[in-house]
């Protein structure tokens, strides 16, 4: 009789990247390795659309309402289960009631999943009155009585071996083969200078703006802002392409450079460089703020660009936008560095360990 695997979410399926790139895209391989698997989201496709858009508040309160009705469902069904996966948690707001129910209440073990550093206060403008609801203090509980924990990077392991002695790392990771499978042309008249991300990232994009302006004063250039909502900088060199799940690798490939800009913060060092690998991975140089994981990714002047300090980005951008050859060879080591290390190829025999 086949083992079941429960992954219990706070998104619907196919939307939200940090599900995407943790666990969704190992499903495949776990279901050929004769696993039954259900996946369970807090939030419905329906309740997910409003939730970043201003006001509407009625509707995202009857919304929560709704999540949690479907969340006390599950409880009853989660002893058909022979492995629970929570990724980040089982529950948008409150405290961690349902965890604390597996754990404690129906004795069943399960792995906690997480990619961010999510004990800290992270929220988007839209919801900023109700963020305190999200009990930020519940993300050590759910640590403590996980049976065993994944995190994507050094630092997330390093806060989390402080409440669980099982602990390990598998960083996010790109699907080479059915995902990210197009390499960018770096033959063209206009460079296009790129960022990819939700709006919530969009706060370190103004770091970029001081040295964009005087590029785009002197060479043909466009920067390409890939995201659900339009960025409010303002450059003459803008191109804002709405993010399309359909489109997203197209829109991605047509990069010739891609950027990560970050500010040094403990936010910052939980991230896992996502947006780096996703360059990579297409053989887009990608030019890095050197925070957090990036440094662990990046061999500066190798596989891709660090930077250090701010007149560090005028320097790399425009070396990269006069040396074609130049974007070739990083492009590809990059690519090379995501095949060996970050690709799902790579890590799918630690993901099917977590089942044994």
């Amino acid at each position: 009789m086949s083992k079941r695997i429960l992954f219990i979410a706070p998104y619907p399926n196919a939307q939200a990247p940090s599900q995407r790139f943790r666990f969704e895209q190992y499903i495949p391989a776990l279901k050929e390795a004769g696993f039954e698997i259900e996946v369970n989201p807090f939030l419905s496709a329906k309740d997910w659309a409003p939730l970043y858009k201003e006001g509407s508040f009625a509707r995202k309160g009857w919304s929560m309402v709704r999540s949690f009705i479907r969340r006390w469902g599950l409880m009853t069904k989660i002893r058909r289960f022979d492995y629970i996966f929570i990724h980040r948690e089982a529950s948008m707001i409150g405290p961690p009631v349902f965890e604390f129910i597996i754990a404690k209440v129906l004795r069943k073990k399960y792995i906690y999943d997480f990619d961010d550093a999510i004990w800290l206060p992270n929220y988007s403008q839209s919801n900023a009155k109700f963020h305190r609801l999200k009990a930020y203090g519940k993300v050590k509980k759910i640590i403590r009585w996980a049976d065993s924990v994944v995190v994507g990077n050094s630092f997330l392991a390093e806060y989390a071996s402080k409440y669980n002695d099982n602990v390990q790392i598998i960083p996010t990771t790109i699907d080479l083969e059915n995902v990210h499978n197009l390499v960018t042309k770096h033959q063209e008249d206009v460079i296009r200078i790129g960022w990819t991300g939700s709006h919530t990232t969009m706060e370190y994009l103004p770091l970029l703006v001081p040295t964009l302006k005087e590029l785009e004063q002197n060479h043909p250039i466009k920067f390409r802002v890939i995201s659900n909502h339009p960025p409010e900088i303002e450059l003459d060199c803008l191109e804002y392409v709405k993010w399309d799940k359909d489109s997203e690798i197209e829109d991605l490939a047509a990069i010739h450079i891609g950027v990560m800009p970050l500010k040094d913060s403990i936010w910052a060092k939980g991230k896992c460089g996502f947006k780096g690998l996703q360059y990579m991975s297409l053989e887009i140089p990608s030019v890095m703020s050197a925070v957090g994981v990036n440094p662990e990714i990046v061999e500066n002047g190798e596989n891709g660009f660090l930077i250090e300090k701010e007149e560090d980005w005028r320097h790399v951008l425009l070396q990269l936008i006069q040396d074609i050859e130049l974007r070739k060879k990083i492009g590809k080591a990059g690519h090379q560095t995501v095949k060996d290390r970050y690709s799902v190829a790579a890590n799918t025999p630690k993901y099917l360990a977590l089942f044994q």
